[in-house]
């Protein structure tokens, strides 16, 4: 059932087993597995059908270095379907090491092991609708006809690693029918929650305030509680809710907010490939289930402990889009029309500096020269993503000469001092506004130089090709556009010792008998993936415990 919290009553207690704040990826995820399970559950969604730039401005904030963090109100959607809304769709699971303590990476190592999140990857690989659960692309497709650079075998550098697309899917619209359908479902829409009020004793969650932008408020009081609004809000939430606890709900050891992470990104270096124009697959490969996926490089994790580095791929790209030596034409439409495309694709259309009248001017000439190829490339891109229920990801482009880029996604290290907290602004509510601190390690970056010298050495012994980049401007160009987009981890990071994490290998927030984070905010790591499938595998994992608590004596059931 879909319900308007403007219409419930001021003052009026709204009663839930469970009580899911936020109608995201990991909400939506976790109220329909336990639905399944026959247990009553509320979800409290703070927007509506589509944006609202009022519901979405309670999302400002402060950043301490616009330089490393975009405004905390951008990747970020607060309305039904949470930031699914704007999702690109690329999948890929953790790989059973990010789970392990690396004694290279302080503070690495999770409290569960792979085994534990894997056994719930295909129902989250269904939910976000991206295929079969194969991630291993010899095994999905035949390695001698689909190969990355075929004959390029390595020891150390793997083309076997996959990613997969969903359509992107947007949760509300995919799942809305089902959640108003659903009799142990009611999505309550404009509530937004703005105080965890606890017990006396400091033990256990009492209720919720939720209030809605005409000025009401009431209360929810649940068995069980879930705060499914992300990494950056999930600790504002728990920072703001200071009635009983002073320093916030679950922060007795200032712990949360600490180790927010993103993923450090560019576009590095040239590789140019000595085979023959056949002999590379770069662009998307398609399932017998219609589904897009691609090979990417990675380094085993053999290498990867003999290295002391931390997880990473890349993918074959093409060269930097700001730049117009490059002389494709679609890539100069691109760049030229980037304020017409929405903030959170055009975001790496800028390519740092503003570029002066002779680069305008020559990416003028290479859309004149390449008229053609951007006609064609526009058609494809009309049929195959803007009218298509499964899109085509990105622009990829026929390579005509066989010279590349990499495109690097890495992991960053955890690091305590990356953090959110709170500000001195308010929003319309009175909540105060968060402050984004982002920062990285030199460690994260000379992580990303050993592996890239691993795959020039390999590139060359394996006859491939020649690869380099400037070691010198290599931090430069990993942190020129700041934290990796809308990839907000770690500021609840599960853990066994509660003075260095938020909450347990359950996801339950310490010190609290019922209140749970469910979504990225606990990962411990943030490994080379992007994290929608993880914390989607997650909130099921976490709708399982749930429904055995409630199965126990002395539950509500």
């Amino acid at each position: 059932m879909l319900i308007d919290a403007e219409q419930w009553p001021a003052g009026l207690v709204k009663q839930a087993e469970v009580c899911v704040v936020g109608a995201g990826a990991a909400g939506i995820s976790l109220a329909l597995s336990l639905a399944t399970a026959g247990i009553s559950v509320l979800v409290l969604e703070s927007g509506g059908f589509g944006g609202d730039r009022r519901r979405q401005a309670l999302y400002r904030g402060q950043v301490a270095d616009e330089r490393l963090h975009s405004p905390p109100d951008k990747y970020r959607q607060r309305c039904f379907g949470g930031s699914t809304t704007i999702w690109g769709g690329r999948c890929m699971p953790f790989d059973p090491w990010d789970f392990e303590t690396r004694d290279w990476a302080p503070d690495s190592g999770w409290p569960i092991g792979y085994a534990d999140v894997a056994s719930y990857y295909p129902a989250a690989n269904a939910m976000v609708e991206a295929g079969a659960c194969v991630y291993d692309a010899d095994a999905a497709f035949d390695p001698s006809e689909e190969a990355l650079i075929r004959g390029f075998a390595s020891d150390s550098v793997l083309t076997s690693s996959l990613e997969r697309f969903s359509c992107p899917t947007d949760f509300g619209k995919r799942y809305r029918r089902r959640l108003a359908s659903e009799a142990n479902i009611e999505v309550m829409l404009n509530a937004n929650c703005l105080d965890i009020a606890l017990s006396t004793d400091g033990g256990s969650v009492a209720s919720l305030a939720v209030g809605v932008l005409s000025g009401k408020i009431f209360a929810v009081k649940a068995r069980y509680y879930v705060l499914g609004v992300g990494g950056i809000e999930t600790a504002r939430l728990l920072l703001a809710s200071n009635s009983v606890c002073r320093a916030g709900v679950g922060n007795d050891y200032d712990q949360v907010g600490r180790y927010y992470m993103t993923h450090l990104g560019g576009v590095i270096g040239e590789l140019t490939i000595q085979r023959p124009l056949r002999d590379v697959r770069h662009g998307y490969l398609i399932a017998a289930d219609g589904v897009y996926c691609r090979r990417r490089l990675s380094l085993s994790a053999d290498a990867q402990r003999r290295l002391g580095v931390g997880n990473m791929l890349a993918r074959l790209h093409f060269p930097p889009i700001a730049d117009p030596k490059h002389g494709l034409g679609v890539l100069s439409a691109l760049f030229l029309a980037r304020r017409l495309i929405s903030y959170e694709y055009a975001y790496r259309l800028r390519g740092g500096a503003e570029p002066g009248w002779r680069d305008y001017a020559a990416h003028a000439r290479n859309v004149a020269v390449d008229a053609l190829d951007i006609t064609q490339f526009g058609w494809h891109w009309l049929t195959r993503r803007t009218l298509a229920e499964r899109k085509y990801p990105s622009v990829v482009l026929r390579n005509k000469q066989n010279r590349f880029s990499l495109d690097v996604h890495s992991e960053q290290f955890p690091n305590p001092n990356s953090r959110i907290s709170l500000c001195g602004e308010r929003d319309e509510f009175g909540m105060p506004r968060v402050l984004v601190d982002w920062r990285y390690l030199p460690e994260d970056i000379e992580s990303v130089r050993r592996t890239l010298r691993v795959f020039a050495a390999e590139f060359a012994r394996g006859g491939v090709g020649v690869y380099r980049f400037e070691e010198d401007e290599l931090e430069a160009e990993l942190t020129r556009f700041g934290a990796y987009g809308g990839h907000h981890i770690g500021t609840a990071r599960m853990g066994d010792n509660v003075k260095k994490s938020v909450t347990d290998k359950n996801c339950r927030v310490h010190g609290q008998s019922n209140l749970y984070v469910a979504g990225s905010a606990v990962f411990p790591t943030s490994s080379q993936a992007n994290p929608t499938l993880t914390l989607v595998a997650l909130s099921l994992r976490l709708a399982a415990h749930l429904a055995e608590l409630l199965k126990t004596p002395g539950g509500l059931r």
